[in-house]
């Protein structure tokens, strides 16, 4: 990503949240907390996924890629805080600020990809269970996979070469505690225009196309799961597609209220509060969620922690 701006700032101050020493050191500790358990609940789905049989099927292979997104988005946003948390200068320089961002939104391009694409494979699994391995083979579930993470990397470079070309010639301060695009771009002497609509109109595809596909799966899911005769039947069936549920509720909830803003500049300390949730807490929660809402897993855990193989 070649960057071709004519600046004459050459760094920028992450305002982060500003405030006494006490409130700067538990906000480093909570961060600290969250980000260790973020990676290692993300890691410890991934061994348990790879190292039992019974799970190695699509349904947790893109639990895999999810979780391994999980760690990366929430190490490309929290490690740079917590250096920020404790530091007096709080600088970061413009091209760090800008892989910052093309980083952290591009893994967040990416977990949209993949919820839509779990969501597919729900649909499949429970509207067509006897055609499901013939259809969501694993050639099919590689291929969803990676074009999950090509397609959220191409996405982002587009708004970001556009990023790399403003000028930046006045005040210096970004408010927030990453490089996040809104507060950055209006710190921009030239005319933003053109990259506030670029931004505003591939975020909207982006969320919209991708929650359309769930939207749409679940309705076919939950219509075909009403038509299940027993109770039992209905629970099961439900029970597999719960956990995925859960998380695109909580993502999509905070993410459209993020991006999908015909004004980037409205409500950036609002902005910063919501994005702890998607940047810190979701990955955090995504595991337990998983784990605690998935009779497969519970099963497997619990043989885990009697000593069982």
């Amino acid at each position: 990503m070649k960057v071709e701006n004519n600046t004459s700032v050459e760094e920028f101050i992450l305002l982060g949240f500003p405030g006494s020493w006490y409130l700067q050191v538990s906000l480093f500790v909570f961060f600290l907390f969250v980000y260790s358990l973020t990676v290692m609940g993300n890691v410890a789905i991934i061994v348990l996924v790879r190292t039992h049989p019974r799970l190695q099927t699509p349904m947790y292979y893109f639990l895999c890629n999810f979780a391994l997104l999980e760690i990366w988005f929430t190490t490309a946003c929290v490690p740079k805080t917590l250096a920020n948390l404790m530091s007096q200068s709080k600088s970061i320089s413009f091209t760090g600020c800008l892989l910052q961002m093309y980083f952290v939104f591009s893994f967040g391009c990416i977990e949209y990809f993949l919820l839509a694409v779990m969501a597919y494979d729900r649909y499949l699994a429970i509207c067509y269970p006897l055609r499901y391995s013939t259809i969501m083979n694993s050639t099919l579930s590689i291929q969803m996979a990676v074009g999950s993470w090509v397609g959220g990397f191409l996405v982002i470079s587009v708004p970001a070469s556009l990023i790399s070309r403003l000028s930046f010639c006045g005040p210096n301060v970004i408010n927030h505690f990453f490089c996040d695009i809104s507060p950055w771009i209006i710190l921009s002497c030239t005319d933003t225009y053109l990259v506030n609509m670029v931004c505003f109109i591939m975020f909207a595809i982006v969320i919209l196309g991708s929650c359309v596909i769930t939207l749409v799966s679940y309705i076919y899911i939950i219509s075909t799961i009403l038509r299940i005769p027993s109770a039992k039947g209905r629970q099961r069936a439900f029970s597999t597609c719960s956990s995925h549920l859960t998380v695109v509720i909580i993502w999509y909830g905070s993410t459209i209220f993020l991006h999908v803003k015909p004004s980037i500049e409205a409500s950036l300390e609002l902005t910063k509060i919501v994005t702890i949730l998607n940047t810190a807490v979701t990955p955090l929660l995504n595991p337990f969620i998983y784990t605690l809402r998935n009779t497969e897993v519970k099963a497997i855990l619990k043989k885990i922690l009697r000593g069982e193989t």
